[in-house]
């Protein structure tokens, strides 16, 4: 009875660990959310969005009460029948993300820029004009 009980390293490591630990190795979140990177520049501020994949008709970009919103739906299904017109193979895959950014003050809404390239979508959103005033010196008495 004992020989069933015990164990070896390989066994214990390999198999049991990987077939039966049930814990996600990742987070969830990361299979659906794409990476993004914010860079803020000297007249504004840059939002690169990694999204390879996606074609640019599928993104929208709303502005709301000074909250970006970048999101993305996509859905394809891709079936095959025999000669008998059943099915023997249907697949399915929808994905979607959404990420929101709120703006600072500085920045104009008015003139955000959106543009796709090889798989990252860079939003460009610049910052308002500062009327610089001239500088003026005052004499202490």
């Amino acid at each position: 009875m004992s020989n069933l009980i015990r164990r070896n390293s390989f066994f214990d490591d390999f198999i049991t660990k990987d077939l039966f630990e049930f814990k996600p190795r990742f987070n969830q979140s990361d299979l659906t959310l794409p990476s993004v990177n914010v860079k803020e520049l000297d007249r504004s501020f840059e939002i690169h969005v990694a999204a390879p994949g996606i074609k640019k008709e599928d993104f929208k970009i709303n502005l709301e009460q000074n909250v970006l919103t970048i999101s993305s739906e996509n859905s394809t299904e891709n079936e095959e029948k025999d000669e008998n017109g059943a099915f023997t193979r249907r697949e399915f895959n929808y994905s979607s993300f959404s990420r929101a950014f709120t703006l600072p003050e500085t920045a104009d809404p008015e003139k955000i820029e959106a543009a796709y390239e090889d798989g990252i979508l860079k939003i460009t959103v610049p910052k308002k004009e500062v009327m610089m005033q001239n500088m003026k010196t005052i004499e202490v008495k």
